[in-house]
């Protein structure tokens, strides 16, 4: 998992670990739109471990599927890590899945909420807590829809692999966004739990 994360690499990879270790996955899209289902289901094998997904695009979908608290949504708006957190722990509990995977974010052309296109955060909740990654450009950075989207799929990705990885094996190691800083997540759980899995 060195450099950029590789999508269809990393999903492949975490396939294969879930599987090994008995585990599942269940994922909840908004900005992706069913990429990071696309990429893990492309996988050989992944029935073994992928529980299901949701794509809840529109805001009154994330409370009313995925169990997002209306005031978190009215207190830090859809595109948040708050937010991002609350879709994987609410698709994980929904489809009785050990790992959820949740995505947020502004493909643009336009800013939603005041935040620019190219913003995006990436959340996963486990059984010993869980993680977000958030990507805030700067006003006026150039961006596409695509290449937004594809960059949180990835980043998606990576970090599931990365959080199962440590979970179930103590491996893995922050992950590297496009820009070659160091992404050490927002832990919106405070430290790592290492509490019997839920």
């Amino acid at each position: 998992m060195n450099g950029e994360p590789c999508g269809p690499c990393d999903a492949g990879r975490l396939v294969a670990l879930l599987t090994n270790a008995g585990r599942t996955v269940a994922v909840a899209e908004s900005l992706t739109g069913g990429s990071v289902t696309d990429a893990i289901v492309a996988v050989s094998g992944a029935s073994r471990c992928l529980r299901g997904s949701v794509v809840a695009y529109a805001t009154d979908l994330k409370a009313g599927l995925l169990g997002v608290p209306q005031e978190l949504i009215d207190r830090h708006g859809a595109v948040s890590p708050q937010v991002a957190a609350a879709m994987a722990s609410g698709v994980r509990e929904r489809l009785g899945a050990d790992y959820g995977i949740g995505t947020t974010g502004v493909a643009g052309p336009a800013l939603q909420d005041g935040q620019p296109p190219g913003t995006y955060h990436v959340a996963v909740e486990g059984p010993w807590g869980g993680e977000v990654v958030s990507i805030r450009p700067e006003v006026g950075t150039p961006s596409s829809r695509p290449g937004v989207r594809d960059a949180a799929r990835d980043a998606a990705l990576a970090l599931a692999l990365r959080r199962a990885a440590h979970d179930l094996h103590g491996t893995g190691h922050h992950g590297t966004d496009l820009h070659g800083t160091d992404l050490h997540g927002t832990d919106l759980h405070g430290t790592d739990h290492h509490a019997p899995p839920h």
